[in-house]
């Protein structure tokens, strides 16, 4: 094998910790914000406007590591209620972050998981997918409403509610 043949192989991440999911998150164009509380270390930030939040999984066994995190959006409906639809209709067409609904409130939440190995380059692309998919939730919305309202032209307006941030 000649020198420019080789390639060296990315090391595996088999668990992250609060520092490198950080790295993840900068590498998205995004700032973090660090707040350890009792010990555990939460990240906050924000893209396009709208913050988000990372909630730790499984522990692994080195200390302050985990095999998965859940980037986390919560926002809450003002002014009515989400379209009946709306939320399927989002699960059918973006398969990456789902949304949950609560009462008062929608989560975008979209599952980071290290089980099996990923390198550091592959979870930097699957925060900034997460980044891609904040910008989307409300052109989705934007053009639900518009659908609705044209496929309904002869019934009411089907409104949409305000959303807003739900982070503490």
């Amino acid at each position: 094998m000649t020198q420019q043949q080789e390639t060296s192989t990315p090391a595996l991440l088999f668990s992250a910790n609060a520092e490198q999911v950080a790295e993840a998150i900068k590498a998205a164009g995004c700032t973090v914000n660090t707040v350890e509380n009792n010990g555990v270390v939460s990240l906050q930030s924000a893209s396009q406007g709208v913050a988000f939040q990372v909630l730790w999984g499984n522990a692994a066994p080195e200390a302050g590591h985990y095999l998965d995190f859940t980037l986390n959006c919560p926002l809450r409906v003002e002014g009515g209620s989400i379209p009946e639809g709306l939320i399927a209709e989002w699960h059918r067409s973006k398969r990456f972050v789902r949304i949950a609904e609560h009462p008062g409130v929608i989560s975008l939440e979209m599952d980071v998981l290290l089980l099996g190995g990923v390198t550091q380059e592959h979870m930097n692309m699957m925060v900034q997918l997460w980044t891609q998919m904040l910008g989307q939730v409300f052109l989705h919305l934007r053009n639900f409403a518009a659908q609705s309202a044209g496929a309904a032209a002869d019934s009411e307006p089907v409104e949409i509610p305000v959303l807003k941030e739900s982070l503490a």
